[in-house]
């Protein structure tokens, strides 16, 4: 049984501490009171509630310095947080939401108000946790502008907002009715929507039906502007999961303001998780990429591995010793979005290990065709590992010989250059990805590396990094870079080149080998 939530009720006047807690413990709540910041501070060193009701006059320090204080901890920053107050000036409001409250009731207030409020709030920070975590994980950029998608037939009021948010430094888009705003939002991919309740050919409650039955724009945060009051048009709204209602009549700054709170509290939450996926990275201890190639005789071996906004991906990268001449490189692509795909490469990474030394030990010929395959037949039937597919590229390179043996299963294309012409060909597998037969088979491609010779590899990261017009940076691009970089490291060319083109946003991780023989 989940555990009730806690909220923390501070007011100097003892009646109304318990008018209130009283009423919060008859609604399943528990309560704690304290008769002013100096209390609240003890009590939240020792606990930390899920919701604040806080006064605004008190004695000592007052309700507006202690938000502040309170805010100022990282802790609290997302503590959601409601001033309860018989001070009901515009300017105490505009202030109360600056200083980074959440909502505001004015004394006196209705009981079912107070308790829809912070039904709705509590809802709110549930799905800011959920929410905040998927779109950390798959998509969205700290730097980026906030994007809010305002719904609304009054074209009045939805420029006025709109040129308040943008002032605001938020990215907005505007529809005039229900259905352009689902396809807006479709391909604008909102941090939050704005929508009016009543508008033509459909209404508010429709629109969110709408965005209900879309798997991705289901979760975004929705909140209802609009001028309708009635307590049974804010009970449906909750009914269909609405986060919130702002009034059109409270003012634009009051409007923009509260905009703002709910989307720093985002922000927040998604900064928390991204702190704590990387410190479990870092924890664990356990790496999908090393942190530098190893050295062979004759041979220059890079390497440029970079995670997206630091969440460890799905590209791998691993050098295995069969012998004191032969090397395999792996070298893969888990699919999957950042977090979930790195849980999954270790898998992949083991078993690509164990493969290897299977062979190895076995006295076979070390084939990457023969490596691919018993990996292959182990990930089919492994239950889990085999529902996430992946791409893999295995190269063994023989520094004696200067032989090259590769295979792939559903890979890139590598990329080599001959020095003597200058000419840059593709070799292509034909290897089914891993996983999706049992019985697939692959081939090596055998290439002999003459002197100044070139080869190079790169994941999905690097293809499909693109400008600020959508466009991808392709493989056109790559093979331009390779055939004309000039001395000095190919990768180095390729990076500079790359971030150039995306001006310095990158939205996948990326991982790209350079081999070069050097004598």
């Amino acid at each position: 049984m989940d555990q009730p939530k806690q909220i923390l009720i501070i007011d100097d006047d003892a009646a109304m501490r318990k008018l209130i807690g009283f009423n919060l413990k008859k609604a399943g709540y528990d309560v704690i009171e304290a008769d002013g910041p100096g209390q609240a501070f003890e009590h939240l060193e020792k606990t930390t509630p899920d919701l604040v009701l806080c006064d605004i006059m008190m004695s000592g320090m007052d309700g507006f310095t202690f938000c502040e204080k309170v805010r100022s901890q990282e802790k609290y920053k997302a503590l959601p947080f409601i001033f309860v107050s018989a001070k009901s000036s515009l300017a105490d409001k505009e202030r109360a939401v600056a200083l980074g409250a959440d909502d505001y009731i004015t004394k006196p207030f209705i009981l079912d108000e107070l308790l829809l409020k912070i039904r709705s709030l509590l809802k709110r920070s549930e799905i800011y946790k959920a929410y905040g975590a998927k779109k950390v994980i798959e998509e969205i950029t700290q730097t980026a502008k906030p994007k809010i998608l305002i719904v609304d037939d009054d074209k009045v009021l939805t420029k006025l907002l709109a040129a308040a948010l943008e002032k605001n430094d938020f990215e907005v888009k505007v529809a005039h009715n229900a259905f352009d705003g689902f396809n807006i939002a479709k391909e604008f991919k909102p941090d939050l929507i704005l929508s009016d309740i009543l508008m033509p050919e459909a209404d508010g409650f429709e629109f969110r039906n709408l965005l209900s039955a879309d798997k991705e724009l289901k979760q975004v945060p929705f909140v209802f502007l609009t001028s309708k009051t009635e307590e049974q048009d804010i009970l449906k709204g909750y009914e269909y999961g609405v986060y919130d209602y702002v009034l059109k009549t409270a003012g634009m700054n009051v409007i923009t303001a509260k905009v703002k709170a709910i989307v720093d509290s985002l922000q927040k939450e998604r900064k928390k998780v991204v702190e704590e996926i990387q410190h479990a990275a870092e924890t664990i201890k356990l790496k999908v990429v090393p942190d530098a190639p190893p050295k062979l005789d004759g041979y220059i071996i890079e390497q440029w591995h970079q995670t997206y906004q630091g969440i460890p991906g799905g590209d791998f990268l691993d050098y295995i010793k069969l012998s004191s001449d032969t090397y395999a490189i792996a070298f893969g692509d888990v699919m999957g979005k950042k977090w979930g795909a790195w849980y999954f490469a270790f898998a992949y990474a083991g078993y690509i290990r164990s493969a290897i030394r299977f062979v190895a030990q076995s006295g076979e010929e070390h084939s990457p065709a023969k490596i691919m395959e018993k990996l292959n037949r182990a990930i089919y039937q492994d239950a889990k590992v085999s529902e996430i597919f992946a791409t893999l590229s295995l190269i063994v390179i023989n520094v004696l010989t200067n032989e090259i043996k590769y295979t792939g299963a559903g890979d890139l294309p590598l990329l080599i250059k001959r020095a003597k012409t200058g000419e840059v060909m593709k070799i292509e597998s034909d290897g089914l990805l891993l996983g999706f037969l049992e019985d697939s088979e692959y081939e090596d491609i055998n290439i002999k590396l003459e002197l100044n010779d070139e080869i190079a590899i790169f994941t999905d990261g690097v293809v499909e990094a693109k400008n600020e017009d959508g466009e991808q940076f392709g493989h056109t691009r790559i093979q331009e870079v390779f055939k004309n970089y000039e001395g000095g490291s190919f990768l180095r060319a390729l990076k500079e080149r790359l971030l150039q083109f995306t001006n310095m946003k990158l939205d996948d991780d990326t991982t790209a080998l350079w081999i070069k023989r050097i004598s």
